[in-house]
């Protein structure tokens, strides 16, 4: 009989504060990413929608929204570091947008555990905060965003 694997992000314990967590594959941004996730989300900004008042401004066309660029990059993560061992994500400290995102940029994204300690009030829980960095396909930074979640602890570390 074969073992059986199942894909899981990283309990409390085995996320370590010295690694930086490379997260593959990369997303590739379509204009109709953009376009859906601003209607689906009630933002009718013409940064994101209008074309033609886009062409207008400093960056002559349209952006992708800036809340799609943080969705994806927490999204990016999940496989690897959250996949069925996060309990909830309890807040978003810092988040900033250095550079803009066009439609055809490709989006990458690296984590690192700024800090971690045992919940005081659930032991089968920790309280973990990541800094998320994403970047496109010419390695400049569009997004950072400081993300604090409870994740789940090892079973056999606070079992009794």
């Amino acid at each position: 009989m074969k073992t059986s694997i199942s894909q899981r992000g990283l309990y409390f314990e085995e996320l370590d504060p010295e690694a930086v967590y490379r997260h593959s594959p990369g997303r590739t941004v379509g204009e109709s990413d953009n376009t859906l996730f601003s209607t689906l989300t009630m933002n009718p900004q013409s940064l994101h929608l209008d074309a033609a008042a886009s062409t207008r401004t400093e960056f002559g066309e349209r952006l992708v929204n800036s809340m799609f660029t943080l969705s994806t990059l927490i999204g990016l993560s999940v496989a690897q570091l959250t996949q069925e061992t996060t309990i909830a994500n309890l807040g978003f400290g810092q988040v900033s947008f250095p550079a803009p995102v066009l439609a055809g940029d490709t989006l990458y994204a690296e984590s690192t555990v700024e800090s971690k300690r045992v919940s005081k009030s659930r032991p089968e829980a920790g309280i973990v905060e990541f800094l998320h960095i994403a970047r496109n396909q010419r390695g400049e930074v569009v997004a950072r965003a400081q993300r604090t979640a409870m994740m789940r602890r090892l079973p056999s570390e606070h079992e009794g």
